[in-house]
């Protein structure tokens, strides 16, 4: 598997950044995003291919246990991912909205790979941590069948986790709504 993503959050920014120093010096990979967020945690999302994303994150994780929120390896993620993480998604059609919010940043992530993986849903948002007291959430829109079974797979797994704060499911958002949204 060529393609892969990994992200690790922490608790400090000193060992964040050294970290990140560390998980690039270990393997060939290219860092998405390396950034402090609220509340002064900090995140780093890598990519490229599973077996370097893999030793990167471990790495990052090794001199760095008691200060490691969360993290993820996800092999093969779903394109949408990045277009939600980065506001670039274009939604044309708008129908049901699936909300999941979450404690931590990594496990926003896994649990849009997980929504858009499960059904035909199109990922509208991913708000990872920044001005939200470290909390992260998701916005899914399509079919409201497709957009329940999406936010309860990814409920689900991360309640397991223990990073699920909390979910909802519009079944037909008012038009002002979704003009603040999108």
């Amino acid at each position: 598997m060529d393609k892969a993503i990994g992200m690790i959050e922490y608790k400090t920014v000193a060992s964040g950044i050294t970290a990140t120093d560390k998980m690039v010096k270990t393997a060939e990979v290219e860092i998405l995003q390396a950034q402090t967020v609220c509340p002064g945690k900090y995140i780093v999302l890598l990519s490229g291919k599973l077996s370097a994303v893999k030793a990167a994150i471990e790495s990052g994780k090794a001199d760095f246990e008691e200060n490691v929120i969360d993290s993820f390896i996800l092999g093969n993620p779903h394109p949408s991912i990045f277009r939600g993480i980065n506001g670039t998604a274009v939604i044309e059609e708008t129908e049901a909205l699936g909300i999941l919010e979450t404690y931590s940043a990594a496990s926003i992530i896994v649990a849009s790979d997980i929504c858009a993986k499960t059904a035909v849903t199109e990922i509208v948002e991913i708000r990872i941590a920044k001005g939200m007291c470290g909390k992260s959430y998701l916005l899914i829109t399509g079919e409201l069948a497709a957009v329940n079974e999406a936010i309860e797979a990814a409920y689900k797994n991360a309640k397991e986790s223990g990073m699920i704060l909390d979910k909802s499911v519009i079944p037909n958002p008012d038009k002002k709504l979704w003009e603040k949204i999108l």
